[in-house]
């Protein structure tokens, strides 16, 4: 398991980019491997939660601050 918080930058991208991103970059990642994903499209305060039960990811926390939505996505050890 990594120690460290991947960050991923998906400021000004609006859907499905932000779910693209955060599902190839989870890819690369070991299980229970933490990804955090700042957005600007509110809409991904509903659609990372769908992928992450469709692919049996977990979130952490998510939040919106100044504009961005922040999300804090845990890889499983079982990638459906």
């Amino acid at each position: 398991m990594s120690t460290g918080v991947i960050e991923l930058d998906a400021r000004r991208l609006l859907c499905p980019m932000p779910v693209i991103r955060l599902q190839n970059c989870i890819k690369q990642q070991a299980a229970g491997a933490r990804v955090q994903i700042t957005c600007t499209d509110p809409g991904v305060m509903n659609d990372i939660p769908a992928w992450c039960r469709i692919n049996g990811h977990s979130i952490i926390s998510s939040h919106e601050q100044q504009d961005e939505y922040i999300i804090l996505v845990e890889k499983s050890a079982d990638e459906c």
